[in-house]
């Protein structure tokens, strides 16, 4: 069975730095593309980051962009999301998804698939 598990999440004070990871089990993770998006309480959910299945292609929301990096490994079937100089604003539960669509890029940028399979969830919280 297909499996994303997150880990990492945390309370951490403002400027401060976390790195989230995202575990896959029953599939070889280099054939997929993953995202990470967030969700706050009362808030819709928002998109992260994306990385293509050879981290080729990067794309990050402008809420994050500079602050945060993802990455994968993929002989460790894992991918990560460093966080750094964290704001209040960035509290919320963080999610992985994972998509098989073949990678699509729009006069140069790589363009975020639409994501099937998703993780629980790990919990971020910023504050003093």
């Amino acid at each position: 069975q297909f499996q994303l598990v997150e880990s990492g999440g945390d309370l951490v004070q403002p400027g401060g730095s976390l790195r989230l990871a995202c575990a896959a089990s029953g599939i070889a993770l280099d054939d997929y593309a993953i995202g990470w998006f967030r969700q706050a309480p009362g808030k819709e959910r928002e998109r992260v980051s994306c990385i293509s299945s050879t981290s080729i292609g990067i794309t990050y929301s402008d809420s994050v962009k500079g602050r945060f990096t993802v990455s994968r490994d993929n002989a460790k079937n894992t991918a990560y999301l460093q966080m750094n100089s964290l704001k209040p604003e960035d509290s919320a539960v963080y999610y992985c998804a994972a998509s098989s669509t073949l990678p699509s890029y729009d006069r140069g940028d790589y363009v975020c698939p639409d994501f099937d399979v998703w993780g629980q969830g790990t919990q971020v919280t910023v504050s003093s």
